[in-house]
């Protein structure tokens, strides 16, 4: 399903079912700590209902699992969840394709709703009252992001400015460390009770952060099957020279916690 934002790489259309096996097989690459700090908030746990919206292909869902939380997982993209539920198999993880704007669960159904790398995607102004009402008293929004820091990290820079080299549109590029952005539409019914942002390292291969940069927007969810493949063999070959055979990446990781007022 093709996607057009204007306020996204200039309103250039991308369609994440187009890289969902890429997605799958190369995305799935949160270290412990960034889990860590999910469950140092007491959220996602044993007791609780969580609705991860904007869930790609599960990963959320698929790690947090064992920590007893129930799972309900949306996405846009029917490919995207098919590859979901394939690497969910024996867990009792149910998932839903619609967008976000669509979701229409029973009021009061869960205790954290959860979106990672996925919230600026949203239109706000719709999305907002219907997490509200779907929220359970004193419930909460979770939201998630982890990005490569391309000032910070020369393999990182150079990977994205080959990005920009086929994709100009892409506006994905240029992560500095920051908190992570709350439109002013949830400040009624909602208030932001905990924020952190922290660098973290993530390790690769050459093929597996290929395989990341690929199924990032800018690549695998816009350009064509040609331009893919032109831009990936000169990705490898730029890596060849300017990496080692494993590596780790710096990236930084930010976290926002919102919490449902009581709003008469």
């Amino acid at each position: 399903m093709n996607i057009t934002n204007n306020n996204i790489d200039s309103g250039k259309a991308f369609d994440w079912g187009k890289t969902s096996a890429d997605y799958a097989r190369f995305r799935d690459i949160y270290p412990q700590e960034f889990y860590d700090k999910i469950i140092n908030r007491q959220l996602c746990i044993s007791g609780q209902s969580v609705l991860d919206v904007g869930t790609g292909t599960g990963v959320l869902p698929r790690n947090m699992y064992r920590f007893g939380a129930k799972w309900i997982g949306t996405d846009i993209s029917e490919n995207q969840i098919r590859q979901a539920e394939i690497l969910s198999e024996g867990m009792n993880i149910h998932y839903y394709t619609l967008p976000t704007e669509a979701i229409d669960f029973p009021d009061e159904s869960f205790d954290v709703i959860t979106a990672c790398q996925c919230f600026f995607y949203f239109d706000h102004v719709q999305v907002t009252p219907r997490f509200y009402r779907m929220m359970k008293p004193d419930g909460r929004i979770l939201v998630l992001y982890m990005a490569w820091l391309p000032f910070e990290d020369r393999i990182a820079g150079a990977s994205e400015a080959l990005v920009l080299k086929y994709n100009p549109q892409w506006s994905g590029a240029g992560e500095t460390i920051r908190p992570i952005d709350i439109p002013d539409c949830y400040q009624e019914k909602f208030e932001l009770v905990y924020h952190e942002e922290y660098p973290l390292k993530v390790h690769f291969t050459r093929e597996s952060w290929n395989g990341r940069m690929k199924a990032c927007r800018g690549i695998g969810a816009s350009l064509t099957e040609q331009e893919i493949l032109t831009w990936e063999q000169e990705h490898m070959t730029l890596l060849n020279e300017i990496a080692p055979a494993e590596f780790d990446i710096l990236h930084y990781a930010a976290i926002a916690e919102l919490k449902k007022k009581d709003v008469i």
